[in-house]
């Protein structure tokens, strides 16, 4: 099988489109569940610290009593009716289309976004094995895709980059480079020095920003998750692209801000997640970054 994959561009391809269709289906598991069980971790956090301290040894039950809740369990079910959800009825795509949007057992309506999610994550994995091809590279592509899928819709949901996927994110990006092939072959991973580089410069750039604007104007003008964010990608791309990385996400994220802030009729201390188009940029240099550094320090003889 691996032989004929390696073989069949397009059977590689269609089998990353078809993998990003289920993947999807699990990131909208994760971008639902993670803040949750963050919310619930911050209460429990806040109940360990009104009990006396005769009570700090007794095992600690969850603050609202309700069941375990994680990314394995419960089971999925229909958020109205609480029915659970079959096997058949979460086919990426197909099932949304099938139930007309609607859920099986109470006819509420099912959000869009749902299939949204699932779409865009196989059509970002084709890309990548499209771009990449058959490899390591690709894997560490597909990885790296399916990571900043699940950030940046948790952050157009919350305004929150969980430490518990940009820190992953961030070290793995650090422990492949140890395995990087030669330079020039793959965009990903990148040698280790370029990926310590990377890391360093990417929390230190906007962490820099950061109290510069909050020194300004005493405001604080974005969050602790974007640093770490910058500097997984750093890690993952090296320190080469994290300048076009920065300069496309604060040209996306101004245009598509004012746009969006006018439509809601807003003003601009409105505030608005910066992740979603770090995580874009970040995804287009990983696709063609290098094209894109080489063609500008091109235009210098470089």
């Amino acid at each position: 099988m691996i032989a004929l994959l390696a073989s069949s561009p397009a059977l590689f391809v269609g089998c990353c489109l078809v993998l990003g269709l289920v993947i999807g289906s699990f990131l909208n598991v994760v971008i639902h569940r993670v803040p949750v069980m963050m919310e619930r971790q911050w209460r429990e956090q806040c109940a360990e610290l009104e009990q006396p301290d005769h009570a700090a040894t007794l095992p600690a039950a969850a603050p609202d009593g309700k069941e375990r809740f994680n990314l394995v369990v419960p089971r999925s079910a229909c958020p109205a009716c609480k029915a659970p959800i079959t096997a058949l009825q979460n086919v990426p795509i197909l099932s949304y289309l099938f139930l007309r949007g609607r859920c099986a057992s109470c006819g509420i309506h099912i959000s869009v976004r749902y299939p949204i999610v699932e779409a865009l994550t196989g059509i970002l994995s084709a890309a990548v094995a499209w771009k990449l091809g058959f490899g390591w590279p690709a894997a560490a592509g597909l990885v790296l895709t399916w990571f900043l899928v699940a950030l940046a819709f948790i952050d157009i949901d919350t305004q929150l980059l969980p430490d518990s996927l940009t820190l992953p994110l961030l070290w793995l990006g650090l422990l492949l480079s140890l395995f990087a092939p030669a330079p020039d072959l793959a965009p990903v991973p990148v040698d280790m020095r370029s990926s310590i580089i990377g890391a360093i410069a990417g929390y230190l750039c906007l962490w820099t920003v950061y109290h510069l604007f909050r020194l300004l104007t005493a405001k604080e003008g974005m969050g602790y998750g974007d640093f770490k964010l910058l500097a997984a990608l750093g890690a993952w791309l090296g320190w080469r692209m994290l300048l076009p990385t920065v300069l496309i996400a604060a040209a996306v994220g101004a245009v598509a801000g004012i746009a969006l802030l006018a439509a809601r009729g807003q003003n601009r201390s409105t505030p608005i997640a910066f992740g979603p188009f770090l995580a874009a940029a970040g995804w287009l240099m990983l696709m063609f970054g290098r094209e894109l550094v080489t063609g500008y320090l091109g235009l210098f003889g470089r």
